[in-house]
């Protein structure tokens, strides 16, 4: 706890948290309004501008550009060294909203393919099946109408959830409470980033942080040892363009987002920008609408970077209920030194007694 002057108590010792905020914890004097994202996923099209303009404007290497993961449409997969800002495509089968829109479209009858059984002639397998059961559809272009085929069925209910990801700059940010060179710190802004040139690539901030954001950057290495991509081997995560805020300007991502999907700017008023948007959503029936890591009261102690859902947390991979993993740090060494007093005071004991015998 702290007292009313915002010092920070023994409970507080292992945390980057501090009543007047992130950045006057860290030691800045007067820092300006903390800076974030409110990033609402109700209106996200996919489009991964945001990822695009992320790479181009850090010259962030790229990262599944040109493949494919075989189970999504997207590329890139998720938060990492080589992709600071991530779209999740989320297929789910039922409506926007839980809504029945009262509009059906025909699909082509699918089927299962071809069963050779053990022994059997292939072709002649083959050929019996090819007439005992229908083709299955691979979605192949064609010319006619979607339920022009007599035989077409009545398409399931679906929906795409799109959601820009991106570090959460926690409040309590569990990556700059383990890091033991430094090399992460907490900007005036409130933002936590990494310094390139004192990061060792020891990975203690990977497992400290709750969310799975920052990676160390693996890469080819020379003859000589020497890795072959920028800053190969340390941590590498999102600034939220430190360099940009520092004159004034927007961070990349939220600047090329054409529907305004990740909005920039004062962390306390995008709360209420954000509060005021899920109840708008709610009154008009999308009761799953909710608010995600905005809480300062949450096991991060609220985060400079939130999101609007319209699931469940764990539906976008996220942790439900995050918890800085430096938490429980201070009781840990509170009871460690409680421990080694007692064996301390054992043994002292037993040596007075010893030397009396």
């Amino acid at each position: 706890m702290s007292d009313q002057d915002g010092h920070l108590g023994y409970d507080q010792a292992f945390t980057s948290a501090g009543p007047a905020g992130p950045a006057v914890r860290a030691g800045w004097d007067e820092p300006p309004s903390r800076k974030g994202f409110f990033t609402d996923t109700s209106i996200c099209i996919g489009c991964k501008a945001c990822e695009v303009a992320c790479k181009e404007w850090n010259g962030v290497p790229q990262d599944g550009i040109y493949e494919l993961l075989g189970s999504s449409y997207d590329n890139t997969g998720a938060l990492g060294a080589n992709t600071w800002r991530h779209v999740e495509f989320i297929e789910q089968r039922k409506p926007v909203a839980g809504l029945d829109t009262g509009i059906t479209i025909g699909v082509p009858e699918t089927a299962v393919g071809p069963d050779f059984g053990v022994g059997e002639d292939i072709l002649a397998s083959t050929a019996r099946s090819v007439h005992e059961q229908p083709l299955v559809d691979l979605g192949m272009p064609a010319f006619d109408l979607p339920s022009a085929s007599s035989e077409a069925g009545e398409r399931t209910d679906f929906r795409w959830l799109m959601a820009s990801n991106v570090c959460k700059h926690c409040t309590n940010a569990g990556c700059l409470d383990v890091c033991p060179t430094g090399a992460l710190f907490r900007t005036e802004f409130g933002t936590v980033v990494v310094q390139d040139d004192i990061c060792n690539g020891c990975g203690y901030c990977v497992a400290g942080c709750p969310f799975g954001v920052i990676d160390r950057r693996i890469g080819e290495k020379s003859a000589k040892g020497v890795p072959k991509v920028k800053n190969g081997g340390i941590a590498q995560k999102c600034t939220l363009c430190y360099d940009r805020l520092s004159h004034d300007q927007t961070p990349a991502c939220a600047n090329a987002c054409p529907t305004q999907s990740i909005q920039f700017g004062d962390v306390d008023e995008l709360r209420e920008r954000a509060e005021k948007r899920v109840a708008t959503l709610q009154a008009a029936g999308v009761m799953n609408a909710q608010l995600y890591a905005e809480d300062p009261t949450n096991g991060v102690g609220g985060a400079g970077a939130f999101f609007l859902l319209l699931d469940e947390p764990e539906v976008y991979g996220f942790p439900p209920d995050p918890i800085v993993t430096t938490a429980d740090l201070p009781r840990m060494w509170r009871h460690a030194g409680l421990a080694a007093l007692g064996l301390l005071a054992a043994a002292a004991t037993a040596f007075a007694g010893a030397r009396r015998s």
